[in-house]
């Protein structure tokens, strides 16, 4: 496929999509960080605080964050967990990973796999996280079920990610959101890496669907939260 005809990744699916957005994150791994701390004025730092608190990581929990990317829910976990937690990252994308050895504690494991095909035992966590990654697998209804699969009877999950915003001020929002991340993409000089994040946003579930999708999957207790004007939304669940 010549890069004229190339379909942008936010239009691919399945496979597809897999292998686009594998690639794309490959590409940004380097400024990853940096362009998060942007886009959302460091406020990611916040929301995965807040999402630990919201599913009560206890010292000894062991969590494995899905879509771990460079390691911050990681970091987030940790803190809750202490020394004795076990604490497992996986991500699809090897250059992510790279950089979140960089940057996390020798004890944390790191493993290379699909968010829909997880390589772990039947109820294993007393909890999972992922933060902006549900938008991203090309199968959502298969990832919530492998989720459901290797936690623990009353363990919990949190998902952070994008969102449409509502209300009255959804549209100055969204315009905003629209002109100022490709803007970032440009100065980055990886255009179609961040025009991807509010496109992808417009194709994904809404915040009631993404509840359903949860229920769907076994959940129970599911509840969600907006933030950041509406352009972030935690949703979590307990597996009972």
């Amino acid at each position: 496929m010549t890069p004229s005809t190339q379909i942008p990744p936010w239009q691919t699916q399945g496979d597809q999509k897999r292998e686009a957005v594998r690639d794309m994150f490959a590409d940004i791994a380097p400024t990853y960080d940096l362009a998060n701390s942007i886009m959302s004025a460091r406020g990611h730092y916040r929301w995965r605080e807040e999402a630990c608190t919201l599913i009560n990581l206890q010292p000894g929990d062991s969590v494995l964050d899905l879509c771990c990317g460079t390691g911050d829910f990681l970091q987030a976990a940790r803190k809750r967990v202490g020394i004795q937690g076990h604490l497992v990252g996986l991500d699809y994308c090897g250059p992510m990973l790279d950089v979140a050895a960089k940057k996390l504690d020798p004890e944390t494991q790191l493993t290379l796999g699909d968010a829909t095909f997880l390589p772990f035992a039947n109820e294993q966590f007393n909890a999972v996280t992922v933060g902006w990654g549900l938008r991203n697998v090309p199968d959502l209804k298969a990832t919530l079920t492998e989720v459901f699969r290797v936690l623990k009877t009353g363990g919990r999950f949190i998902s952070v990610d994008m969102s449409q915003p509502t209300g009255p001020i959804a549209p100055i929002s969204r315009w905003a959101y629209h002109i100022s991340v490709p803007l970032l993409g440009r100065i980055l000089r990886q255009p179609e890496a961040y025009a991807y994040l509010p496109k992808s946003t417009e194709k994904f579930v809404s915040r009631e669907e993404l509840k359903a999708a949860f229920e769907a999957a076994g959940f129970k207790n599911v509840q969600f939260k907006s933030r950041f004007f509406g352009n972030i939304a935690l949703h979590w669940g307990i597996k009972q």
